[in-house]
């Protein structure tokens, strides 16, 4: 489940403001920045981005270009038909509806894509440019198992920038034990994320180190040694995954056993 506070709170807060977008998109930079906006539902997300950068107005320097992946447009179709109840996307209407129909809208230094269907396949097949930035937000592992497991996580990390500079990052709304394990033994690098509503963190997950504010330390590896949820999601801890997490360099030197 999502954080006890609003959806467009919880989309400025967790993933605009936490994955530092206002400031990336001053920078001078002719490169688009690449958004990856797993979990489209009600364009609660993409449309916190697209309005971050549009209110920007001349202070933005670069390009957008968010990708959306989605398996159902439901959600995002009734919430056009309730505006009193998401007045966010009435701005961004024609957008959502041009999105819907043709898979894509463009503004002024803005791009808005859709890629529907099944996630997994197309991050697989890296039909965009890189990321700079994933709001990762598909539905709970306890609902979507398969979107959170290492194996998938590795795909949004490979298709993330790689260079230290352009400090990639993963922001999501879970902070269970399984999804940090995951992500870790997908190589990412992981960290505490800020608090939204009644909950008490969210996970932030980076390419390289240098982009974590609050990475995890030996008081979490202490933490997960004596938890009941060591294992990633989707598949059991084997002795060979238990030894690649412990040796995961964000450990640096590795933990012993």
């Amino acid at each position: 489940m999502h954080p006890a506070v609003g959806p467009w709170l919880e989309a400025q807060r967790l993933y605009v403001e936490q994955g530092a977008l206002a400031e990336r998109l001053q920078r001078e930079d002719a490169t688009p920045l690449v958004l990856l906006d797993v979990g489209l539902g009600a364009a609660t997300n993409a449309v916190a981005a697209l309005t971050c950068a549009v209110g920007l107005g001349p202070a933005r320097r670069r390009p957008l270009h968010v990708v959306s992946f989605e398996v159902d447009l439901a959600p995002l179709r009734l919430a056009l038909a309730d505006p009193a109840g998401f007045p966010f996307l009435v701005p961004f209407r024609a957008a959502c509806e041009r999105l819907m129909g043709e898979g894509r809208w463009q503004g002024e230094g803005l791009c808005w894509e859709l890629l529907p269907g099944d996630a997994r396949g197309h991050l697989a097949q890296g039909a965009f440019p890189p990321a700079e930035l994933v709001f990762f937000d598909p539905f709970s592992p306890a609902s979507n198992p398969e979107m959170w497991t290492p194996g998938t996580l590795s795909r949004v990390r490979g298709a993330c920038r790689q260079e230290p500079e352009a400090h990639a990052l993963l922001t999501t709304y879970s902070a269970a034990t399984p999804t940090r394990v995951s992500l870790l033994l997908a190589g990412f690098y992981v960290g505490a994320g800020l608090s939204t509503g009644t909950k008490g963190e969210t996970t932030v997950a980076a390419v390289h180190p240098g982009a974590l504010q609050a990475p995890l330390g030996a008081r979490w590896l202490e933490r997960w040694e004596r938890s009941s949820s060591r294992a990633p999601h989707g598949e059991p801890l084997t002795p060979a995954l238990e030894t690649r997490l412990r040796q995961h360099p964000q450990w640096s030197p590795p933990a012993p056993r």
